[in-house]
């Protein structure tokens, strides 16, 4: 057990069920929200909540008392890049940056995305060691935003780079299935699963590891057209139909490091 206070930028789909688990490890938890209504809920669960907002125009909330006497600072705010590519979210983050220097917390984890990485028609394997190649604007959006805090001086940032995420009523396949002319059918797919993100992100708190980079996805990499077309008929939806056509493009994800360097054995399959 632990009385390591932690304070979680953004307790939605992710940041809620990780509070929760940290508080049944023994942590003491502060959780951010942009809604009075959620606010309620995160204090019913024992979270203590903040009301914050993290935008590229500046901070609302009381960001201070947010970061007071906390140890380690978990950022896993929506980048809202999907939404609108050209939202600068890296002037967001270095707004942050300034507060937790500020604020004297010596210890941020990052939760990002293998968006940094680009896709093409050779598959190239991905790990840590390559530097961020996207060439969209959203990509690079995120790779800045790593970059900023990596490279502060004050404070010690790891960069979690996640696959797709699935799990607790969420799945890519919802939305594919009954599609046709879908792309990328020979595209590897790169997923994990949320009890797996909860369990590195747990390792990377209990084992004090910042200052790195983990790539983590699920280390089975099926193509796309089979994956898809596979879990749609085992949950009894329409099969997604992809289309030849073209060359797919796509990537894989290495998770070797984590693996290796945090002691993680994946627990639940995709």
């Amino acid at each position: 057990m632990t009385n390591k206070q932690i304070s979680i930028l953004g307790t939605g789909w992710l940041g809620l069920p990780l509070a929760k688990e940290l508080l049944n490890k023994g942590y003491t938890v502060k959780g951010s929200t942009t809604t009075a209504e959620r606010s309620e809920h995160l204090r019913t669960e024992g979270i203590e909540p903040y009301l914050i907002q993290v935008e590229p125009e500046g901070i609302t909330g009381n960001i201070a008392d947010f970061l007071s006497g906390t140890e380690v600072l978990v950022v896993d705010i929506p980048p809202g890049l999907r939404k609108d590519p050209k939202k600068q979210f890296s002037e967001a983050i270095q707004k942050l940056a300034v507060e937790v220097e500020k604020s004297g917390v010596k210890k941020v984890l990052f939760v990002s995305s293998i968006s940094v990485y680009e896709e093409t028609e050779s598959f190239p394997i991905y790990t840590e060691d390559t530097e961020p190649n996207a060439t969209s604007a959203a990509g690079r959006e995120l790779a800045a935003s790593e970059e900023i805090l990596l490279k502060n001086a004050i404070f010690d940032t790891t960069v979690l780079r996640f696959g797709g995420l699935i799990g607790a009523g969420r799945h890519p396949v919802k939305y594919l299935a009954g599609r046709s002319g879908l792309s990328n059918p020979l595209g590897p797919v790169n997923l994990i699963h949320q009890r797996d993100c909860i369990g590195i992100i747990e390792k990377i708190l209990e084992k004090d590891i910042f200052g790195e980079v983990f790539n983590a996805v699920y280390p089975v990499n099926p193509p796309r057209e089979k994956y898809y077309q596979q879990k749609a008929s085992e949950a009894g939806l329409e099969i997604p139909l992809f289309e030849h056509s073209e060359n797919s493009e796509g990537k894989i994800i290495s998770a070797s490091k984590v693996m290796r360097e945090l002691e993680y054995g994946f627990k639940v399959p995709i």
